[in-house]
């Protein structure tokens, strides 16, 4: 089959999202960690077989484009099924016609299954013999964590793929191509896009390029063209196509400016400037679940262990949000800002992980230590696993020293911040009695 082939001609009716995908892979636009040289599918494609795949990443990505598109690059045949509206019976018509395939030409077939993490457990297992005998290569594209929504079975016998939203760079080329293409874009009109509605177009869409094409393709053909047939589209055309108000920003980066600077004040503990940023991106319509979400960072990160309570508000407030929406939203947002500016700070937690992860990435990688070792399954006590580990309830304060790690490593140093304070006198007491035990001088903590 064609993997182009249109079900209803391109005419203005389809979208221009439809219209637009890539063809080639030299017109797909983004997931370089991916696609570029010498990484992933760029070296399977090179050595003309791919394995099967999970593909996972939110919505407008390019998740359907890539599955065509690798098919396309291989000349394999190929099967397309909808998770939401297919079934068992649909799987095993496909299976029917690929065992057929092979036995005629030897050929596998590419399955795509767009939506896979709505397949339930009996659906996904149909899938797996032939995945396991590679009379099928699956690519499933999901926008859930497939750790999570794949079964286990099927997700060791694929290669799960995460795909980022597009950068606002890469929305600015695809938007620029399609209102230069002629055949398949709006380049047979004469467009203008004000500069302030193209930024609000490249920001506001969030990395969905399906959803910037289709919020163009809107703003373009609702627009009245002028006597001379050019049809200008200015921000408030460009705001209601999307169905969002025009950030009251002054140029296309304070976007990120005022989340930057609403952040750093709740950090610098200024309650009220934190509620001028706050309403600033209320009134400008931005999306209140992506500031409650940057709440719930800034609670670990410029709060953390100085006030443990500040992430359960930062939740709260962001499951209240995504429960009663706006405007009554900005009561809970401001509630959580108040509180995390006027909140006792440490990064210390956020410092240590970022420390330990600095040490694995330069390559100190420990093995774990033969007392710590599951000890729980068949044979491994007879290999040692477990010897010699000391249960803490069992000890005075449930606590006794010994080695947990098989290195001398510090990564949290906890301040004398709230609650933190409280943490600091334990860790020392704790190292107190493990230097006690070594006939050395504790940590400073």
């Amino acid at each position: 089959m064609d993997l182009f082939s249109r079900t209803t001609s391109d005419t203005a009716a389809t979208p221009l999202a439809w219209r637009m995908r890539p063809r080639t892979l030299a017109e797909y636009v983004g997931q370089g960690h991916l696609l570029g040289p010498g990484k992933l599918i760029h070296r399977q494609l090179a050595a003309g077989r791919i394995g099967s795949l999970i593909l996972f990443g939110p919505p407008g990505c390019g998740k359907t484009a890539m599955a065509h598109l690798i098919a396309a690059e291989l000349g394999l045949p190929f099967e397309e099924l909808n998770a939401v509206t297919a079934g068992i019976p649909d799987i095993r018509a496909i299976v029917e016609r690929a065992t057929v395939r092979r036995a005629a030409t030897g050929a596998g077939t590419l399955l795509f299954i767009d939506e896979i993490h709505r397949f339930n457990k009996p659906q996904q297992s149909a899938l797996l013999p032939h995945v396991e005998q590679g009379l099928i290569t699956l690519i499933g594209a999901s926008t859930q964590n497939p750790f999570f929504a794949i079964i286990p079975p099927l997700a060791s016998r694929s290669h799960i793929v995460p795909l980022e939203p597009h950068a606002p760079e890469e929305i600015r080329l695809i938007v620029e191509r399609a209102l230069a293409d002629r055949e398949r874009g709006l380049g047979a009109l004469t467009v203008q896009v004000a500069p302030e509605a193209m930024d609000f177009l490249v920001t506001r869409t969030e990395g969905d390029a399906r959803r910037t094409l289709n919020t163009l393709d809107m703003a373009v053909t609702t627009t009245r063209p002028e006597p001379d047939g050019t049809i200008r589209v200015g921000l408030a055309a460009m705001a209601e196509s999307l169905g969002r108000k025009p950030v009251v920003y002054e140029d296309g980066d304070a976007h990120y400016d005022t989340i930057s600077a609403f952040i750093k004040s709740i950090r610098g503990s200024d309650p009220d400037a934190a509620l001028y940023w706050l309403a600033k991106m209320i009134e400008g319509g931005e999306d209140p679940l992506f500031i409650a979400r940057r709440l719930v960072i800034s609670a670990s990160e410029d709060v953390g262990n100085a006030d443990p309570r500040a992430l359960d508000l930062a939740m709260s407030a962001y499951g209240a949000v995504s429960a009663i929406g706006m405007p009554e939203g900005r009561i809970p947002l401001a509630q959580a800002t108040t509180y995390l500016a006027l909140a006792p700070k440490s990064n210390a937690a956020y410092k240590a992980v970022d420390a330990a992860l600095a040490d694995i990435r330069s390559g100190t990688v420990l093995a774990v230590p033969a007392h710590l070792r599951d000890s729980s399954y068949a044979g491994a006590k007879k290999l040692g696993h477990g010897k010699g580990y000391q249960y803490p309830h069992d000890f005075p304060d449930h606590y006794v020293a010994q080695d947990y790690l098989g290195a001398a490593r510090s990564y949290y140093h906890p301040t004398r911040q709230g609650f933190e304070a409280r943490l600091a006198e334990r860790l020392a007491h704790f190292n107190a009695i493990k230097a006690q035990n070594r006939g050395a001088s504790p940590p400073a903590t």
